[in-house]
């Protein structure tokens, strides 16, 4: 990753007023690697939900919350990480981003038992992919392809409990509930037909 350094100038520039560049650099030399272990593909596997970052064509940025029951994010090899876009707000803004700039951060967190896992790679968007069929709920289908994946510390990290999974995770046989956003005069005219519920145009 010659072409793609771990840290820039800005990181460096600050890892030496903090005297941590040694500590940088090792840490790369331990932590980071290429291709999800047996360990990251478990921790992946039973994380309901990660933040996202992306940025657009200018580089400015955004950060969002993707939800689902335990295994909605599937680990399909070394490199590849298959996630379920399910129906949302419809703006798009996180994978509007990917269209016109693939790169994209992921942290996955255990608030449980304190762990955090980051991915940084690409994004493919894709309405045809195969996997579609297993994954219930699912609008698109995004393969991330992990360039560097890393553990942080964890001592930041608020433990907290689940109290109960999301009555609107997508799962088999199972029509969640509408929204109730979704019935608000203010939007019921822009909602698509399939939203509408009864037929009626606005």
């Amino acid at each position: 990753m010659a072409d793609n350094p771990m840290y820039h100038d800005g990181m460096r520039q600050l890892q030496d007023a903090r005297e941590t560049r040694p500590l940088a650099d090792r840490l790369e030399q331990v932590t980071v690697r290429t291709a999800f272990t047996a360990e990251d593909r478990a921790f992946i596997e039973r994380c309901p939900m990660f933040f996202v970052a992306t940025a657009d064509a200018h580089g400015r940025p955004d950060c969002s919350y993707k939800g689902g029951l335990p295994g909605f994010v599937r680990v399909l090899d070394d490199r590849t990480l298959c996630i379920p876009d399910y129906d949302g707000n419809g703006m798009y803004r996180t994978w509007g981003n990917v269209l016109v700039n693939a790169h994209v951060g992921l942290l996955f967190l255990d608030f449980e038992h304190p762990k955090r896992l980051r991915v940084n790679g690409t994004a493919q968007i894709s309405d045809n992919d195969p996997l579609r069929d297993e994954c219930p709920g699912s609008v698109f289908i995004v393969r991330v392809t992990a360039d560097r994946i890393f553990p942080n510390c964890p001592r930041y990290i608020h433990k907290m409990q689940l109290v109960e999974h999301s009555a609107y995770a997508p799962r088999a046989e199972y029509i969640p509930p509408v929204p109730a956003w979704k019935t608000f005069k203010e939007f019921r005219d822009s909602l698509p037909a399939r939203d509408r519920g009864d037929g009626e145009q606005p």
